[in-house]
């Protein structure tokens, strides 16, 4: 199993910025697409950042120019940059990462997981 856990997340003002991360353990071998998501209370789980393991980037247009989604190889985690945040910005952020975990001798297997969320609230 490859577990996630994801921190960083708080009170902060409108225009000020936040720093998510989402630590991966398990039998990782290799990530394959990264991607953090949202979901504000009574609406529907967004995407807001997507990262692929050739290091390739997408933003939707709500988070472009301020949000940014890098990657650190040495410690399984993943990052979510948020700069100018807006009111708009509050909700609960979950990291999603597949890839493929295993070894030579146990053998490689996809997985797909999903860490259990940080809140993010922006005041205005």
């Amino acid at each position: 199993q490859v577990e996630l856990v994801e921190s960083g997340g708080g009170l902060v003002q409108a225009g000020g910025s936040l720093r998510l991360s989402c630590a991966a353990s398990g039998d990782i071998f290799r990530f394959e697409v990264m991607t953090w998501n949202r979901q504000a209370p009574g609406k529907q789980r967004e995407l807001v950042a997507t990262m692929t393991s050739d290091g390739a980037t997408s933003y939707p247009d709500f988070v472009k120019g301020r949000f940014t989604i890098s990657r650190d190889n040495a410690k399984n985690t993943v990052y979510l940059q948020m700069n100018s945040l807006k009111p708009e910005d509050t909700a609960v952020y979950y990291c999603n990462i597949e890839g493929i975990r295993g070894s030579w001798s146990r053998g490689y297997h996809r997985f797909t997981s999903w860490g259990p969320g940080t809140q993010v609230t922006v005041s205005s």
